[in-house]
């Protein structure tokens, strides 16, 4: 039942404290009767209807915050309650506040702050039996049991709701934990998949290469096994691409998205890229030199993705007044590129030199070629690349 309380309470904060704090005003309201103008202890004052109703004021509403801001709380409490003591007043069914700031210190604050507001409460202990009462050993451990009673249970709700902070963090970590591994498990059986799959692929692409030679041998000789040949080398073609589109799935799994096949950008879209990155406000001069020669679209994604982000760096971190130039040089082997700025250089981080540039290697690195950035001798940045000349079939 209190478990279902506190799950319900969990979002209605001041609500519930609007709640704990009505009984008390009821008592308060209960015995007004009693005490305003009435009987009270000797040597204390009696009060009207206007200071016993300031008076259970100042010590009720301040509870309204007591689990946001336990310490000033409580603070304000006992400085009514002194207050109230220096009149002197008669004791109020209002100071029952002060058990229950106590209670919201203990239960809510470091050790030290319970301690400190515990001596509190005792010392007002002491100070009402010096006044009121008579000041002896079982006097005041009659009058403390109340302080001692609260303090435990604040103590309890304390350890108890650490106690629960910490099973709930364990199991959130435990529940990271098992994603994380199941995770990992899935990853390691794509990879396995992917494994697998690509040795379907090589073999069926082996395949279509033994069937396109006999093809070529038999086309004059023998027309009609050419034909079956050929018959065979479309049929062998489409199951690679459908287990190359499987594959491809496969390693794509962790992306939580649907994305459709389409051509993937090359050379021929660099005046696109490079337009694109001047409406942005960086302009850029393009070079080409040498003899074009028709590359793998494989080689010129590469060299496009190169391209896109080092321009993309040079507008995050070249600064105002930046210019960029980018040159691509047919060799006779070789397809070199070069993206210069004229931009902060080395005085900014860039992003070239982290997860970019280990991404644009390991492009690179699938035709074996190389990937150079760094700041530039003259000032600004620059990004070289080195790709060797792979013609298209």
């Amino acid at each position: 039942m209190f478990g279902r309380l506190r799950a319900w309470g969990s979002g209605k904060g001041k609500l519930v404290d609007v709640l704990f704090v009505a009984p008390l005003l009821l008592l308060c309201l209960a015995a007004a009767g009693n005490i305003a103008n009435g009987s009270h202890p000797p040597g204390a004052h009696g009060l009207n209807y206007l200071e016993y109703t300031a008076m259970s004021a100042a010590l009720l509403v301040p509870l309204l915050w007591r689990r946001s801001h336990p310490v000033p709380v409580f603070a304000i409490i006992a400085l009514v309650s002194f207050f109230q003591w220096l009149a002197p007043v008669q004791p109020l069914p209002a100071n029952i506040a002060v058990l229950v700031a106590l209670y919201s210190v203990v239960s809510g604050c470091a050790l030290r702050w319970s301690l400190a507001a515990g001596a509190i409460v005792e010392l007002g202990i002491v100070l009402l039996l010096l006044r009121y009462g008579t000041m002896s050993a079982f006097s005041l451990a009659s009058a403390s049991v109340f302080m001692v009673a609260t303090w435990i249970a604040g103590i309890y709700a304390s350890t108890r709701r650490r106690y629960l902070e910490g099973l709930e963090e364990r199991a959130e970590r435990a529940e990271r934990e098992r994603d994380q591994q199941a995770r990992i498990a899935a990853a390691a059986e794509r990879a396995r998949i992917a494994r697998e799959l690509h040795d379907v692929v090589a073999h069926n692409v082996s395949v279509m290469i033994v069937q396109a030679d006999g093809a070529g041998y038999a086309i004059d000789a023998d027309p009609e096994q050419a034909r079956r040949a050929v018959r065979t080398i479309s049929s062998t073609g489409r199951q690679a691409l459908a287990e190359m589109r499987r594959l491809v799935g496969v390693l794509r799994q962790d992306d939580g998205s649907e994305e459709e096949y389409a051509p993937q950008p090359g050379v021929a879209d660099l005046d696109g890229l490079l337009l694109h990155i001047r409406q942005s406000g960086l302009p850029v001069e393009y070079t080409v030199t040498g003899t074009a020669c028709d590359l793998s679209e494989g080689v010129q994604l590469v060299i496009y993705r190169l391209v896109q982000e080092a321009l993309t760096n040079t507008l995050k971190h070249g600064g105002p007044g930046t210019h960029a130039r980018v040159e691509m040089e047919y060799g006779p082997r070789e397809v070199h590129l070069r993206v210069t700025d004229d931009g902060r250089g080395a005085a900014a981080p860039r992003g070239i030199d982290g997860h970019g540039l280990i991404g644009m290697r390991e492009r690179v690195a699938m035709y074996d070629g190389s990937v150079h950035a760094s700041p530039s001798p003259g000032g600004g940045f620059q990004v070289t690349a080195r790709l060797p000349v792979a013609r298209a079939a």
